[in-house]
């Protein structure tokens, strides 16, 4: 009773792909199929007994083809509800008969208007009894099929062979609502095109489908919560393990553009590590020191240049890593994953995995790990949308792209080696996927203080050199010969050796954590350990608008900055910097990120 037997079809399709297997369903089911112009013309090759729709509504095409199915000898076989004795009666009297299947594309507006024809020409090309004949047969589900795209066609096809030429009354529903999506598209190009075209504002349409529902969003109460795809398009990734959330995926988004970003600049594999929408760690597969390899808890393993990123990224400030979502450019091999399974942390994002690799994340967290594979070839669109409070903000995506030209525009007296434009592009990329306002510190390869979201820019100056400043200090002799017992747990050694750096330690650490307690490290120790961290590369996400941003970086150790330039006060800064013996380069470009 709920599947529609197709006798008779209405076909005008732009588009003709999959005809020829159309034509032998229609031929095999014999099913009368009503065309007109080169859609009946392509039929009757196919070996379809083809009827015009001239012949039924017994007026030929007008006006140059733009009327040919406009009439009621259509529309009402399209919209008479079967189970209505009066609507049968009336077609009955009209002499018409009812239509159970409409297959139709819609000329080809939009690649009109991305061709550059004329307006005339893509006016011409806003179709009208297409789009009327598919809503028609869409309203009319209860009794009507509609095909309105080529994509459809194999699983109609195979639904009626294997039902006597019957469509289910699920079939014909789902095929309803994406022939109104259809439709709601074509409608929307016709409409942005035509403002764009006339002096009327300009109008967007944005299509989101949703792709993975959420438990909620930023915080438990935020309910409903969704991933949404954009404009018919794809995910960038897909979930290969575990359950994301909603700021999972905007870490894991940000994090992969970072990572993916410092492999194209540097041509090395690149990782990042983020929380709460801003890195905490970045860093290209620079091989480490004996004394990093020890800090990082990696002595005599043989790492990839992978791993070998990662446990940089991770480890620029592994206290904020803390229950991060990483980011690595390339493939996760097993030294990599090795290095993940011993952290505490959400989940990771990745160009892919080798096998033995994934089989170690997915029994992470009790299976729980979260494991997005990315897709590399994946391009959002140029332009992006934000809604906040009601209102909705557009912008070009950041697309700036970072490489050591940008720094060409030396304002000092000393100048900045390749080594040193390297870590400026390390810095400079953490620093445009930092939330404002922010600076990064690099040395060697890997972000080593981040300075993120402070209101005034000295604060971030000062913030991202004293996490520089505990990097360095955490590879202290001292520190590293801390005599932690063989039950502290990773964790734990991590928030000691700060908590040792900042002589914050407690009586009960002393006890619990050590075999013995160590000894201080003195104030003494410190200056003399921190004077020996510099040539440090710093990047700011903007200008610097006082000499103060200059006094402060001199003090941890940095050597290289770059920035935007374009303060009243520039002059001052420059001169700044001149007397400390640091190279600054005016890039021009702001780097601002919310």
């Amino acid at each position: 009773k709920m599947a529609v037997r197709i006798k008779r079809a209405l076909v005008s399709v732009f588009d003709k792909a999959g005809l020829p297997d159309l034509a032998k369903v229609f031929v095999q089911f014999q099913i009368a199929v009503i065309s007109t112009g080169g859609t009946a013309t392509a039929l009757r090759g196919l070996g379809v007994n083809v009827t015009e729709v001239a012949d039924i509504t017994k007026v030929p095409e007008m006006l140059g083809g733009r009327v040919k199915t406009l009439h009621p000898a259509v529309h009402a076989g399209l919209l008479a509800v079967r189970d209505d004795a009066a609507h049968m009666a009336q077609l009955s009297e009209q002499g018409y008969e009812p239509i159970d299947l409409v297959v139709s594309n819609l000329y080809d507006f939009e690649k009109a208007v991305a061709t550059g024809k004329s307006f005339a020409e893509c006016v011409e090309m806003i179709d009208i009894g297409g789009p009327t004949m598919v809503r028609a047969a869409a309203k009319n589900f209860a009794s009507v099929a509609v095909l309105s795209s080529p994509a459809q066609y194999p699983a109609a096809i195979a639904e009626l062979l294997s039902s006597e030429g019957h469509l289910a009354l699920a079939t014909r529903t789902k095929l309803a609502g994406e022939a109104f999506l259809s439709i709601a598209r074509y409608d929307n190009a016709i409409a942005t095109y035509m403002a764009t075209a006339s002096s009327a504002p300009a109008v967007q349409f944005r299509e989101y489908t949703t792709a993975l529902p959420l438990k909620y969003g930023v915080n438990p109460h935020q309910k409903p919560a969704a991933i949404a795809t954009v404009a018919g398009g794809r995910l960038p990734f897909t979930v290969v393990n575990g359950t994301p959330g909603y700021i999972n995926i905007m870490d894991a988004l940000n994090a992969w553009q970072l990572a993916r970003e410092l492999e194209q600049a540097c041509g090395l594999p690149a990782a990042a590590s983020f929380k709460h929408v801003s890195p905490a760690g970045a860093a290209i597969g620079v091989p480490l020191s004996d004394t990093l390899a020890q800090a990082y808890d990696v002595v005599g393993k043989a790492l990839s240049p992978q791993a070998i990123a990662y446990i940089r990224a991770r480890n620029a400030d592994p206290l904020s890593s803390y229950g991060d979502f990483a980011a690595v450019s390339g493939i996760v091999d097993v030294s990599t994953a090795e290095l993940i399974r011993r952290e505490v942390s959400d989940g990771i994002i990745a160009a892919g995995f080798d096998d033995a690799a994934l089989a170690i994340l997915r029994a992470k967290k009790e299976g729980k790990y979260i494991v997005l594979q990315a897709d590399p070839s994946f391009q959002p669109d140029p332009v992006e949308y934000k809604e906040v409070y009601g209102v909705g903000l557009v912008q070009l995506r950041n697309n700036a792209v970072i490489s050591k030209e940008l720094f060409s525009n030396v304002v000092t007296s000393a100048a900045i080696p390749d080594a040193a434009a390297r870590d400026l592009i390390v810095a400079t990329i953490t620093a445009k996927y930092t939330q404002s306002n922010s600076v990064c510190y690099a040395v060697d390869g890997q972000a080593v203080g981040v300075g993120a979201g402070q209101q005034n820019r000295v604060d971030c100056v000062k913030l991202a050199g004293r996490k520089a400043r505990l990097w360095h200090a955490r590879q202290h002799p001292k520190t590293l010969g801390l005599p932690f017992r063989d039950t502290v747990k990773r964790p734990e050694r991590v928030n000691a050796r700060v908590a040792y750096i900042a002589n914050e330690l407690t009586a009960r650490d002393q006890e619990t954590l050590f075999t013995q307690a160590p000894p201080a490290l003195t104030d003494a120790e410190q200056a003399d350990w921190a004077a020996q961290l510099t040539g440090v590369s710093l990047s700011s996400d903007a200008f610097f608008p006082f000499r103060d941003n200059i006094e402060q970086a001199n003090q941890f150790g940095v050597k290289y900055i770059v920035a935007a330039g374009g303060s009243v006060q520039d002059a001052d800064v420059v001169a700044a910097c001149n007397e400390h013996g640091i190279a600054m380069a005016f890039s021009g470009l702001r780097l601002f990120h919310h």
